[in-house]
Order: structure tokens, then sequence, then C-alpha cells
């Protein structure tokens, strides 16, 4: 039986692809009608998540409308805060909240029980690798600690994160226990999505770009580093993207820092220097979302910046951050059609 060809893990091995290929973070959410219809099957935002069934069904829904080079796991990076008993719930229109935790509750946290309550998730992975076409990559995910680390202390998210920044001035050892606890957990978390079928990670460190370069280090490259570490040390061919948006020039050694396959790019990133940082390997990224909203010439024409500057290396293309649920599922088509018809 031959081994399908899935472009995505090519440009993970460091090949150039054209077109390149192509997938959009948050490719299945709210912009799709079909994903609201399912959504309002499903009850809560978590039951969706924990739903092999529906879990499934929503992550499946944008390969078939677009033919995606990739699916990713619909899930939530909380659903680890989750299985450590923090009380998550998604209220709309106020986002995640949880029970905050202090230096006592970390020093009270347990990984004991957390792949047991993540089961319906791996679950989900098994279904996709088997539903989903033998060409498509197949991304599984994890919140990088830093990200987690700062809902969890906050109990909620914040514009720059503040709470879980003086936390870690003010509470350092605790802080540097909780984010040991995240990475341990996550390594495990991604390890056995690979076992249940994912082709490759992703690890969303979403807010990367508060941390000045000292807490950049500590705080950011350390634990993805460890995570990235323990996850090849049982599976050496495992393949990860690491995200660290708004990290800007700190992106320079990150690659290296955490010995990451690729790494994702903001819209922010000048693509003078997403080349430079292509020269090391490959790059994923980072058109602007509010171009896919817009639509017509603004898309079109940021789109043709980043198939210029970047699709003579090893280039997957995507957004600078996750598609909003603003956006028009007609322009999704229009931004598919034109990577795929660069020449």
């Amino acid at each position: 039986m031959s081994t399908p060809n899935r472009k995505i893990l090519d440009v993970l091995n460091g090949k150039t692809v054209s077109p390149p290929p192509i997938w959009l973070m948050r490719q299945a959410g709210r912009y799709l009608p079909e994903y609201r219809e399912t959504r309002k099957k499903a009850g809560s935002f978590l039951d969706l998540c924990y739903s092999p069934e529906f879990a499934t069904e929503v992550t499946l829904q944008p390969i078939r409308r677009y033919g995606f080079d990739a699916a990713i796991l619909f899930s939530d990076i909380l659903v680890i805060p989750d299985a450590l008993k923090r009380n998550v719930t998604f209220t709309e229109g106020h986002g995640p909240q949880m029970d905050p935790i202090d230096p006592d509750g970390i020093y009270g946290l347990s990984a004991d029980g957390v792949l047991d309550h993540l089961k319906p998730v791996m679950e989900t992975v098994s279904r996709l690798r088997s539903e989903l076409p033998q060409e498509t990559t197949l991304l599984g995910f994890c919140g990088a600690p830093w990200t987690v680390a700062t809902y969890m202390i906050a109990g909620h998210g914040t514009p720059d994160q503040a709470p879980a920044r003086l936390f870690a001035y003010r509470h350092p050892e605790a802080f540097q226990r909780l984010l040991d606890i995240l990475a341990e957990i996550s390594a495990d978390y991604l390890v056995a999505q690979i076992d249940a079928g994912a082709d490759a990670v992703q690890i969303f460190d979403s807010w990367a770009g508060v941390l000045g370069e000292t807490e950049f280090e500590a705080f950011a490259v350390k634990p993805v580093r460890r995570i990235i570490a323990s996850v090849r040390a049982r599976r050496p061919q495992a393949k990860v993207i690491a995200f660290a948006k708004g990290a800007g020039i700190l992106l320079k050694r990150y690659r290296q820092d955490t010995n990451a396959d690729a790494i994702g790019l903001d819209w922010s990133v000048p693509l003078s220097f997403a080349a430079e940082l292509q020269k090391d390997g490959p790059v994923q990224g980072n058109l602007d979302p509010m171009r896919v909203v817009a639509g017509g010439v603004p898309l079109r024409d940021g789109i043709d910046a980043i198939l210029q500057a970047l699709g003579q290396g090893p280039l997957i293309f995507n957004l600078g951050h996750g598609i909003t649920p603003q956006a028009d599922p007609a322009h999704v088509t229009d931004l598919v059609n034109q990577v795929r018809n660069v020449r």
C-alpha cells in the first residue's frame, strides 16, 4: 500500500511545494452556516468539543466545502484546565471563564486522570483519520503553557494578560510549577493525539506577544522546547508547528530554540522578515484575517504579496490568526482558488 502524498508533511520536511498547501486557523467555526447548525444540536461549547460525533462533523465541514490540505482537530486549548478541574465554562459574549488559581491551588494540581478526561478527544482524532481523504493532513494541537496559564490565573481572558504577568513576578516558584505541569500534560496530550492518528501537531501561544525578551525566553520558549523534546523523545518522527503570536523580532531564534519544524507567523510579521525566517526552514501564515472579511482587491493583494515573498520556499499558506465569524464563506472560496491557481 503506497504512502499518501500529504503536502503539508512535505513542507514540514523542508520541501517547497507549488502551489503551497493551505489550511486556515479556526477553519471550522461560526462563519460557516453548517457549523452553526451543528453547534445548536451539540449543546454547550464544551459538549461540542467532547462529543466525538459532533467534533468530527465540524472538523470535516471545511474539508468538504473547500478541500483544504489539512484538517485541524476541533477542540479548544482550555480542555486541559477543564481536565484539571478548574470549572471551565464558555458563555456567549463573554468568552471562557474558570475558577482563578492561586499559589496553593497550583501546588495542589495533579495530572492524574487528565488523559482519561480527554479520551473523547482522542476518539475524535481516530474517527477523523479514518474519515478524512488520505491526502489530507490531520493536525492535532494544544495551547502553549504560557497562554493556558494566563487564563488559569485570571480566570478569563484579559487585554494584556497583566494578572498572569504580575503573578509570575510575585510568585515565581508557583508560576514555574504551573508552567512545568502544563508542559508535562501538554506533551502527554500531544503524544496521545499522534498515537490516535494525528500526522502533525501545532502549539498555540496566542499571548506570547505581551512578553518582554527575558520573559519570552522563560515563559514562552522554555516550556515549548520542553514539550517538543518530550514528544520527540517518545515519537521521534513527530512534526511540530509552533505559533507564537505577536513575538515579532523574537521569532528570529524561536524555531532554533524550541526545535519546532515550522513556525507560524501572525499578520504583523513583515514579509521581508518572514522571508529571512524562511531561510532557516518552513513558515506558516500570514494573511490578515480582516482581508478575508473585506474580500475583493484587499484579499487578492494580500494573497499575492505572501505568495511573491514566500512562495519560492517551504510555505504553508494560512492566516495570521483565526478566521473571524464575520468572514463570508465565498471569500474563503476565492482565497483557496487564488492560492491553488498560483503560477
